[in-house]
């Protein structure tokens, strides 16, 4: 009996595994590619021999996917063994311009370039333009770019409390997903016949899927943190965090960066380690802020978790948000201990409870605009300056060239500190810096 179960979820997870399904979903979505005409093109069917066909064992385990195999130089397999297409288009076509969106004619390329090949990825047609947008919105939602806007805008504008406990779930939701990719080992889906309508994270491996993790992470430990603390209903709260993480998990396989499975296990994985993270995160958040040896703590177990991580495979970009993620929660942590010993930005007593939000007036609408525009700016100025200061710096420390700065990075002696350096930096900012500069300004 256990032996057939084990079987039959054997073979579900192969089934939801295969990319045929992602881009039969992508074709159901109007996502047509460009690939040559002896290629399979997205949203064909996709007849691939049985196990037996191919001389296997019938139940051989979870397999890796294997690596892509060139065809007639439409694909490379770079990087961590994901294949990159190059670009190309079918006889008679008319290229759009390159990474500038949509044009007229529903052609399209990823809007960014690969972050380790600089690969700019294959044209692809687009049919429905609502599920393009609305599933670009849902992938960003998982970006630097969001994190950036978001964590700033609830601790600024919101909640410093709900804010700042985020980040510590957000940065080991980053550190055990990522980690486990480079564990675990799997490639991309294969292309064709998935077309991949992003590329920017095509050259990293893909189980589990770390957007798929952050956009449930973040939205039910929202949920979890506020419900009770502010009023509102609890239907209200949870029908966010379930369209929130939906739509992040739904985009990647629109994005053709994810099968089904690795989507489904990011999504549980999160789970699980929130569950966990629930339970503790009052005396996490007690500790960085009492404790008078927590800056110390602090420090040493994010670099060492850093170490590890670096540890487990050749450069690649995961490791390189890895150290970001960990990095931002040094700062962010590092920051609320010396918030709490200088008396700044207290948590309103519980006999507050429940929060509600002020009356929507002009002048409130105007002060949060003012503090959230000045703040973003300066953690962008903050991320900017640190950037260009860190990173030859680095190489000169370590003799080496910092003419090609993706080369420089790398090494893990610059990549590790570079991260570290500067996001602890904005995530020290954000929490302490920008709040202060509130005060002078009289913006608080």
């Amino acid at each position: 009996m256990a032996k057939d179960f084990v079987k039959t979820f054997v073979r579900l997870c192969n089934y939801l595994q295969e990319p045929c399904h992602v881009a039969r979903f992508q074709n159901f979505c109007g996502i047509k590619g460009t690939f040559p005409d002896k290629a399979s093109r997205a949203g064909d069917e996709v007849n691939e021999p049985s196990n037996e066909e191919a001389g296997e064992p019938e139940f051989p385990g979870l397999r890796k996917r294997p690596q892509q195999q060139e065809d007639n130089n439409s694909s490379s397999v770079v990087g961590n063994g994901a294949a990159v297409p190059e670009s190309s288009k079918t006889a008679g076509d008319e290229t759009g311009p390159q990474g500038s969106g949509m044009p007229d004619s529903g052609r399209a390329k990823p809007l960014r370039r690969n972050s380790l090949t600089g690969d700019v990825g294959q044209e692809f047609i687009i049919h429905n333009k609502l599920l393009f947008y609305l599933f670009t919105f849902g992938t960003e939602l998982g970006n630097e770019m969001f994190f950036i806007i978001f964590f700033p805008f609830l601790f600024w504008n919101v909640d410093a409390l709900v804010s700042r406990r985020l980040i510590v779930v957000w940065a080991w939701n980053l550190f055990v997903g990522q980690s486990t990719k480079d564990l675990v080992r799997w490639s991309r889906p294969a292309s064709p016949p998935v077309v991949k309508v992003e590329v920017f994270y095509n050259s990293e491996y893909s189980m589990p899927s770390t957007h798929a993790m952050t956009g449930t992470a973040i939205p039910f430990c929202l949920f979890l943190l506020s419900y009770g603390r502010w009023q509102y209903s609890f239907q209200f709260g949870l029908c966010v965090a379930v369209c929130w993480s939906v739509l992040v998990c739904v985009s990647r396989v629109y994005m053709g960066m994810h099968s089904i499975l690795e989507v489904i296990t990011g999504f549980l994985y999160s789970l699980l380690i929130l569950a966990f993270f629930h339970t503790v995160l009052d005396k996490i958040d007690s500790f960085y802020m009492m404790n008078h040896y927590a800056p110390l703590v602090i420090v040493v177990s994010h670099v060492s978790l850093g170490l590890v991580a670096f540890s487990l495979d050749s450069w690649s970009t995961s490791r390189g948000d890895t150290a970001q993620a960990l990095g931002t929660g040094v700062g962010a942590a590092v920051a609320t201990h010396v918030n709490h010993q200088l008396g700044l930005l207290l948590d309103p007593p519980l006999s507050a409870m429940p929060l509600t939000l002020p009356p929507i007036s002009t002048g409130l609408v105007v002060r949060s605009l003012l503090r959230f525009l000045i703040g973003v700016a300066v953690l962008l100025v903050t991320r900017m300056v640190m950037k260009a200061m860190t990173i030859p710096f680095l190489c000169r420390l370590f003799g080496l060239p910092s003419n090609d700065v993706r080369q420089a990075r790398q090494h893990m002696k610059v990549e590790l500190p570079y991260r570290y350096i500067v996001y602890s930096v904005v995530g020290f900012s954000c929490v302490c810096v920008v709040p202060l500069l509130f005060s002078i300004l009289n913006l608080a």
